[in-house]
């Protein structure tokens, strides 16, 4: 059964043996940040800090920060298991004969409760401030040294396409910069700052903008999800939880929100005003800058009754986010295989940081394939932002990083296997030669075939002969080893 709200999500996280609380005050300035770094890296549990300095309320953090975590959260035994849902409903055909429409009428009425709900209202509604609040009641953490603030790091931020209506929920942080401001990191890439140009290009002169924070863990989940524009989180949300998520109307903008969040921030962006933000201590390990971006300001804030506080923290890998990507990679490979079908698996390790380095296994059928597969997820949603690329036979094990390289680096004649290409950059790479645009590369790490124009034998990887094995299986018990 679902969680109902993100208190659910604290107590299965307690039974599980996966949180800590930390019952005496610690400093949202740094020392939070100092526990959760400290306690992702040596597999430590979730932590829920009871009495954050200058704060009655709670901070949760790592609450993902493991693969044990995000399959608590997920409501599964491996992330596989919604891999194959969403490969039932790919490979879903039109039914024949009677006893075939029947069999497909529970797959059809579970499809129905994806769809999220509208309610009247809910527990974020059970306290209403339209005065007198002050974004600094919040315990937002400032995470690292350098950090021009404080920052919310774990905002489902809500806002409407002008031309359909429909709603996008992304996750962009937020620099606190006094009572009632923020900073809105709507890097240009995103649907966010889509919504931004087009209401601006229209003439508007404000976009309304809701903040939820808090919620049950696959609606929090669903805000980071790589999903094509205009396909409504809330409703993969449903899916994964196999319920509809309740979405109630804000106080003052026109805009619906999950009922079951722990705060709401409602208010709008005066379209044109921007405001220097950063520095940030971000995902690659290293400081994004300071650069101009819109400000969001706060009308309204609702909240439960006793809330906590969710958020996260990025920094030197690995950290909570590399694992909340993991799951990403495990879920969507399905939908990855059925643009790119040669693709056997993908394995995005922690020290790439997402959009620096992906190995790509394939079944080869004609030459040149492994310069298909690079330029296709090169074409392929946020994949695009992929720097390097690096593609072996489907006899390799991607997710084994140690033989992966072994391998490709044996396989590779540099100048003939490693292909330039230009394209868009993530926005936080202070690497490329330009912001949002820069070189990246993939390999050809396959077994060259005469067809490519390779003339020389190529030798097999050493092996023991099986029976071999297992005759020495039984000696080398014998030899007490």
């Amino acid at each position: 059964m679902a969680y109902s709200d993100l208190r659910g999500f604290i107590d299965a996280l307690d039974k599980a043996g996966e949180l800590k609380r930390i019952p005496f005050e610690v400093d949202p300035e740094l020392e939070i940040t100092e526990f959760a770094d400290r306690s992702v890296k040596q597999n430590g549990p979730a932590l829920l800090f009871e009495k954050p300095k200058g704060s009655n309320v709670p901070v949760l953090i790592n609450a993902f920060a493991s693969q044990r975590r995000m399959e608590i959260a997920l409501e599964v035994e491996k992330f596989q298991d919604i891999a194959d849902r969403i490969t039932d409903y790919l490979q879903m055909q039109m039914p024949q004969g009677l006893m075939g429409k029947l069999s497909m009428l529970p797959k059809l009425a579970e499809m129905g409760s994806f769809f999220p709900k509208k309610v009247a209202s809910g527990a974020c509604k059970e306290v209403i401030r339209k005065d007198g609040f002050s974004l600094r009641d919040i315990p937002v953490l400032k995470c690292w040294p350098q950090d021009g603030g404080p920052f919310i790091t774990l905002p489902m931020v809500f806002t409407k396409n002008p031309e359909t209506g429909k709603r996008n929920c992304g996750m962009y942080r937020m620099q606190v910069y006094d009572e009632r401001t923020t900073g809105m990191h709507w890097q240009t890439h995103k649907q966010g700052t889509e919504h931004y140009r087009r209401r601006f290009k229209a003439g508007e002169k404000r976009m309304d903008v809701a903040v939820a924070i808090g919620a049950d863990p696959a609606v929090m989940y669903s805000a980071i999800l790589p999903l094509p524009p205009d396909l409504d989180e809330m409703m993969i949300a449903g899916f994964l939880r196999r319920k509809p998520v309740d979405m109630v109307s804000c106080e003052t903008v026109d805009i619906e929100v999950p009922a079951n969040s722990e705060f709401v921030l409602e208010g709008y962006v005066e379209l044109g005003e921007t405001r220097t933000e950063g520095p940030f201590g971000d995902h690659t390990g290293f400081y994004s800058l300071e650069d101009e971006y819109p400000v969001f300001h706060v009308t309204c804030v609702t909240h439960r009754k006793n809330p906590v506080y969710a958020t996260t923290i990025v920094g030197p890998p690995p950290m909570e986010d590399y694992f909340m990507g993991k799951a990403i990679e495990r879920i969507f490979l399905p939908l990855m295989r059925l643009q790119i079908p040669e693709i056997r698996d993908i394995c995005m390790p922690a020290e790439g940081i997402f959009h620096n380095l992906m190995l790509v296994s394939i079944r080869k059928s004609y030459p040149m394939q492994a310069r298909k597969v690079m330029h296709a997820i090169w074409g392929l949603g946020q994949a695009m932002f992929t720097k390097c690329i690096v593609v072996v036979d489907d006899t390799v094990d991607v997710q084994n990083v140690s033989e992966t390289a072994w391998k490709a680096l044996n396989n590779i004649d540099p100048q003939r296997d490693i292909e330039f290409a230009m394209g868009p950059i993530d926005s936080l790479d202070h690497s490329s030669r330009m912001a949002n645009w820069g070189s990246k590369f993939g390999i050809d790490a396959t077994r060259k075939w005469p067809e490519e124009g390779f003339t020389r034998p190529w030798p097999d990887v050493i092996t023991m002969p099986a029976d071999v094995k297992q005759r020495v299986d039984a000696m080398w018990k014998k030899a007490g080893l």
